[in-house]
């Protein structure tokens, strides 16, 4: 009876385990489409130009959400088919998924520490570009997309050191919420990624430490622990050494 209440307690825990590796899935899908389709990154990302260097940044964070959930969603299954079905092989390829998913959220992790500021700077680069094209050429296109990024960031231009505002900023910036669109725009972008960013490190972080703890193999050791034919093979082995001990005396 105990050894079934045991047997009970660990499938629990492995299921709710795969549960909350559900719920982790979810949160990256749901932050790789907050990312994607964003107002504040689409309208950097849409800007018409063949050296926009932020689009290759918007494009390998969707695919690489779209592919971390893909495996969280594969391991959670696994894991919660080998814990009902007591499959010690599916529940191994739901630990290599787990693995899988330790070592690119690693490279990932030293990545955003090493490069730190590069998508920053590749958001502000895109809106400079826009800027001075504007400011050079008055292309009413151009015109469009500046006054399309200031409507969605609530910013109005670039900080002058003189204090004063320029033309562009009369006829691109907001008309009716003018008295809070006056902050610079590259202030206000690298407050808005600092607060995402911030964001995308939390779940980093608590993912990174969730996936350490499972690439442990905690939870393949109690299903072989809980495994009737693992326990069958211990109880054999042990009989088999008892009688060893009884022959030789």
């Amino acid at each position: 009876m105990g050894q079934r209440h045991w047997v009970r307690t660990t499938k629990c825990q492995l299921i709710v385990t795969s549960l909350f590796v559900m719920l982790l899935g979810l949160a990256v899908i749901i932050l790789t489409i907050i990312t994607h389709y964003g107002a504040h990154f689409s309208v950097i990302s849409g800007v018409s130009s063949e050296a926009n260097p932020y689009r290759i940044f918007h494009n390998v964070a969707f695919y690489s959400g779209i592919c971390l959930t893909m495996i969280l969603v594969l391991a959670a299954l696994l894991s919660t088919v080998a814990t009902v079905r007591e499959s010690v092989c599916l529940m191994a390829m739901g630990f290599f998924c787990f693995a899988i998913v330790f070592c690119a959220l690693i490279q990932a992790a030293f990545w955003r520490y090493t490069n730190n500021s590069e998508v920053e700077d590749a958001m502000m680069d895109v809106y400079d570009s826009v800027y001075e094209e504007v400011r050079r050429n008055l292309s009413s296109f151009r015109r469009q997309e500046l006054a399309t990024i200031h409507e969605t960031f609530l910013c109005c231009g670039k900080q002058s050191p003189f204090g004063e505002t320029g033309g562009i900023e009369k006829e691109t910036c907001p008309s009716e919420p003018m008295g809070t669109a006056r902050a610079d725009c590259l202030q206000e972008i690298q407050d808005f990624l600092k607060k995402h960013m911030d964001f995308v490190s939390v779940l980093l972080i608590i993912t990174i430490c969730f996936m350490g703890r499972e690439v442990n193999g905690d939870g393949l050791e109690l299903l072989l622990e809980s495994n009737p034919i693992s326990q069958r093979t211990r109880q054999d082995e042990q009989a088999q050494d008892g009688e060893r001990k009884v022959q030789q005396r």
